[in-house]
């Protein structure tokens, strides 16, 4: 008797058994890269479309931008610098100090700023605020996926 595995009327017609790239020992999945890719574009472009049709003069406009990819940077190379630190890659304190002088200060600039703006309402304060936040944890979200991954096909 057949087995019920070989039908004749399904042969030839089965694709070939998809193969799923293996995934190494501490790489994040595809979907968390996903995501986190996701929410560093949704957090920017939501803050740069805001910025846009803002009715702001456009000194003000390039604070708020400036202050984006400040924070951006700074946030990354604080990551950078924490991880290095975790990891006994030797990081100096000027660069330590500096990073997280760099990230607090950029959020101090952004809640400095959205706070004595008067030509903004609050509910787009928040929205500058929150878009802001999404993107700083995004990129920091990105690095970190970034260095795993690297770290996980280092081992082999």
């Amino acid at each position: 008797m057949a087995d019920l595995n070989e039908n004749p009327l399904m042969m030839g017609d089965e694709p070939a058994p998809k193969m799923k790239p293996e995934r190494k020992e501490g790489e994040p999945t595809a979907a968390f890269k996903g995501a986190s890719w996701s929410a560093l574009v949704i957090g920017v472009a939501a803050y740069l479309i805001g910025l846009f049709n803002a009715g702001m003069q456009l000194n003000e406009k390039g604070y708020y931008f400036a202050v984006l990819i400040f924070g951006l940077y700074a946030a990354v190379s604080l990551q950078k610098a924490v991880r290095d630190k975790e990891e006994d890659i030797p990081v100096s304190g000027i660069y330590y100090g500096l990073s997280w002088f760099a990230l607090i200060t950029a959020v101090a600039l952004m809640a400095i700023g959205l706070y004595n703006a008067g030509s903004i309402v609050l509910s787009e304060k928040g929205f500058y605020g929150m878009s802001f936040v999404l993107s700083i944890f995004a990129a920091v979200t990105i690095q970190k996926n970034i260095r795993d991954t690297q770290a996980a096909r280092g081992r082999d």
